[in-house]
């Protein structure tokens, strides 16, 4: 598939190294002959240098000719015209990055009326899933499917855990509710195991259960965490306005700690709920002053990965329950969270993930294509979801019999009002969603990929 990115900063960087890693045909183009040839350097692609929303930058990149264009430009209105113009120019799929919230709100609108195919919030994004990760702070992760029925969760395991040397045969007789154990970080490594898995000390598991079941998950694994009252949130950019925003409406108390003065402002005017305060947030006199030794969560939102570690490092040190991290730099993620970083956030990762499921789904016309992927394990595993439909193969088969490719595994069935957590003696039936597991490597596009046939 022909695809061409228009800026290649942190996240058209990281978008065009995955959709180089599943062999698509990408053109770059920035205005920066630094930033063409460094990602030049990590991807076989080729580059254009120049405005990626003039016409004549377009026609030469081959717009009009390609499958999808996607703009992660710096500016919004930037992408959004740059869009428009190589929808006009002939270009089958148009994605842009639009971070502002005044133009969040008028999706429908550029979908509709300007044939902008997907518009996509990094942002906004972010700030969801560390909402959702508050919700549950005993979890380190969350990822939904099945409209929010089916739910895969990140533990660690602690010392003194009722999981240590149990096998996964026996997880249900901890758990007491129908859920699965998909994968297991042990020593930077990603495993898919099997029944006979022992987990210990340490790991971090991903389990799948359905979204009722999830207090009593929590009591039964004795990982209950008083709930978040109050939040913490150092830097007061668009992730943080966004965050507030939905916090305040849960109930919740926020402070947030931003040392522009200008942006403090604004944010007053903003979230008049929330207390705003002007000051240096990886300043520990400043946090003390602040009260983050009674703060139910911190989350590090800077600009600058080396403060939100700092920041976070000190919380966990002084005892606060629950600390969030936002990182750039993904490639650090196992050594941070062999340093006791443990909930970490990349907006660049979860858009860059959205566009891959976007691309894979672009390249099959069957109902059974992706319509949601996650990647879990660090990154090097993914949770895929699909819709059963006539051309999926082994329906109605017992999934005993059925010979699924290696590393991959069958993680939940939603049908009707059920949510089945599979075993041997299931099946799966048209309508059906389905959650599979399987290595990032494998690129799983449709349902039909994981049978071994």
């Amino acid at each position: 598939m022909k695809v061409v990115v228009a800026g290649v900063g942190k996240v058209g960087h990281a978008i065009i190294q995955q959709l180089a890693m599943e062999n698509h045909d990408i053109t770059a183009i920035d205005c920066s002959a630094d930033a063409l040839e460094y990602v030049q350097n990590t991807a076989d692609i080729l580059t254009i240098k120049g405005n990626g929303a003039s016409v004549e930058t377009l026609t030469e990149a081959g717009a009009g000719r390609a499958d999808m264009f996607i703009a992660v430009m710096a500016d919004d209105e930037t992408n959004l015209l740059a869009c428009v113009v190589a929808k006009r120019l002939g270009c089958r799929h148009t994605l842009a990055r639009v971070r502002s919230p005044e133009h969040s709100r008028n999706i429908r609108f550029f979908n509709d009326q300007l044939g902008i195919s997907m518009i996509f919030n990094p942002e906004f994004a972010a700030a969801r899933e560390i909402f959702r990760m508050l919700q549950f702070p005993s979890f380190l992760k969350r990822d939904s499917f099945a409209a929010g029925l089916v739910e895969l969760v990140e533990i660690h395991v602690k010392d003194g855990s009722p999981l240590c040397g149990v096998t996964l045969s026996n997880f249900q007789s901890i758990a007491q509710v129908r859920s699965l154990v998909c994968t297991v970080e042990r020593d930077g490594e990603a495993i898919i195991p099997s029944g006979s898995f022992q987990i210990k000390e340490g790991d971090n598991i991903t389990v799948t259960a359905g979204r009722r079941d999830f207090n009593k998950l929590i009591k039964n694994l004795g990982i209950a965490a008083p709930r978040v009252r109050n939040v913490m949130i150092i830097g007061g950019g668009t992730i943080s306005r966004y965050l507030a925003m939905r916090l305040i409406e849960a109930g919740m108390s926020v402070k947030i700690i931003e040392l522009d003065h200008e942006r403090c402002l604004k944010l007053s005017e903003f979230l008049p709920e929330a207390m705003i305060i002007e000051g240096d947030g990886t300043m520990q006199d400043l946090l003390i002053e602040e009260g983050i030794s009674s703060t139910d969560a911190v989350v590090a939102l800077t600009g600058i990965d080396e403060e939100n570690l700092l920041v976070s490092m000190y919380a966990k040190h002084i005892g606060v329950p629950k600390t969030i991290t936002k990182i750039n730099r993904i490639e650090y993620k196992d050594v941070l969270r062999a340093s006791g970083i443990e909930s970490l956030i990349s907006p660049k990762m979860i858009s860059t993930t959205e566009i891959v499921r976007y691309a894979r789904d672009m390249g099959h016309s069957r109902a059974d294509s992706v319509i949601t992927l996650r990647r879990i394990a660090g990154g090097n595993v993914e949770a895929l979801e699909f819709i059963a439909t006539e051309e999926t193969r082994h329906l109605g088969e017992l999934l005993i019999n059925i010979k699924l490719k290696k590393n991959t595994l069958v993680a939940c069935i939603h049908r009707g009002n059920q949510i089945i957590i599979p075993t041997g003696s299931d099946s799966i039936h048209i309508g059906d969603t389905v959650v599979t597991i399987s290595r990032t490597s494998d690129a799983v596009t449709n349902l039909n990929d994981i049978f071994n046939d």
